[in-house]
């Protein structure tokens, strides 16, 4: 995907479920136009979700992800289906394949049970219709007969598709709802061993893109330049936006009548949970060396000597609480199912998570009682700069 492109974390993603055989490799492949899944008539070929990120019209940018069968047995078998269910908690939209010729399994129905209880729009694909003998059945409302063999169908399919897409891809704001045109914001990036080679991370083009969108002006620089780019400005700036790592730094240099936040506090807001991930922070101090701390990211990326998941977030934690907590880690799409053995979640902000992922875990800390707070509130609280942080949003309380 280019740099130009919609990141992954920020398009729909349109799942396809069913049981073996069902077609559903062979209804993704007719529904994008390509080869994106090999298909067989043997049951069970489809043996790890295959997720690719594209343009479909009249959809729009999209992850198309396709599944294995929820019926498959054996060892093996159960990890395909829980892999297919890690699948469906980042999707926005579900189509359930069926095959036409058989009707609802007992697995189809179980789906169908899950798409409600998760509150996921979704459609019901009956594939096959091309080996239907006599009239087609009646339809239900959220029902699409095709047949992925001869295209009929699939227009209507991916019509549908697209309806409920616009739904569930509906705009949030980063930044830009707390910005008038003309204002001016001060974003700072350190560049160092850890940042990207020739760009910026992905929060960083996010804010500033949603800084554009407001038809304000963005000021880009490092912590060592903050103090020169402020001297320089007619006025004040509306709002500092830094990286957290130099929360720190960046908090003595601008003026306390100057509202500072981070871009790990705006991806939370953005995700929808912030208040939550105050909460959290306040778990922070009171962390003991039998105490057990869950640190999890949501993509994968070369490790490297001055990391922030595994080496700095543990380090600033040891000298904030003064006690040696056990540090576990996850990273990508690995979370785990039960928290319950952990005392704090402490996450990344979830900028290649989209929201419905980072929404469930979420609630899979709340479930099991484990507080959970992310990078950018964890730093702002350890520094002491955490009310402050929170100021640029009335909605939020300071904790």
């Amino acid at each position: 995907m280019g740099l130009l492109a919609t990141p992954s974390g920020e398009r729909v993603h349109i799942g396809f479920f069913g049981v073996r055989n069902a077609g559903k490799s062979s209804v993704v492949n007719a529904v994008t136009g390509q080869d994106l899944a090999v298909v067989s008539n043997v049951a069970g070929t489809t043996t790890d979700p295959v997720s690719k990120a594209m343009e479909l019209l009249p959809l729009g940018p999209v992850v198309i992800v396709d599944t294995p069968g929820m019926d498959d047995e054996g060892g093996l078998g159960e990890l395909r289906v829980r892999k297919a269910r890690q699948a469906l908690r980042r999707c926005d939209v579900a189509v359930l394949v069926v095959d036409a010729t058989r009707g609802l399994t007992q697995a189809d129905r179980m789906l169908l049970d899950e798409f409600s209880d998760r509150r996921l729009p979704y459609l019901v694909a009956l594939n096959k219709a091309d080996l239907l003998k006599g009239d087609a059945p009646e339809l239900a409302p959220n029902e699409v007969l095709v047949s992925a063999r001869e295209g009929s169908g699939i227009h209507e399919l991916k019509e549908r598709l697209g309806a409920l897409a616009a739904d569930a891809g509906h705009r949030r704001l980063i930044v830009s709802d707390l910005l008038e045109e003309g204002d001016v914001v001060v974003l700072v990036c350190p560049i160092d061993a850890s940042a990207p080679k020739g760009r910026l991370i992905l929060p960083q083009q996010l804010v500033l893109r949603d800084v554009i969108d407001a038809h304000a002006s963005a000021l880009v620089c490092q912590p060592a330049e903050l103090a020169g780019v402020l001297e320089q400005l007619a006025r004040p700036p509306r709002v500092v936006i830094t990286d957290s790592q130099a929360f720190g730094e960046v908090a003595r240099i601008v003026p306390r009548d100057v509202a500072l936040t981070s871009f790990s506090i705006l991806m939370a807001r953005y995700k929808g949970n912030l208040p939550a991930l105050v909460e959290g922070a306040k778990r922070l101090s009171s962390l003991a060396d039998d105490s057990r701390v869950l640190i999890a990211e949501g993509c994968t990326h070369h490790r490297q000597c001055e990391d922030i998941g595994t080496v700095k977030m543990p380090a600033w934690i040891r000298q904030h609480c003064g006690a040696s907590p056990e540090f576990s880690f996850t990273s990508g799409g690995e979370f785990p199912d039960d928290l319950s053995a952990y005392d704090l979640v402490v996450h990344c902000g979830g900028c290649m998570l989209n929201e419905r992922e980072m929404a469930h875990r979420m609630a899979t800390a709340t479930a099991a009682g484990v507080p959970m707070v992310n990078y950018g509130v964890a730093i702002a609280q350890m520094h002491g700069i955490l009310a402050r942080s929170l100021e640029p949003f009335a909605t939020v309380t300071n904790a």
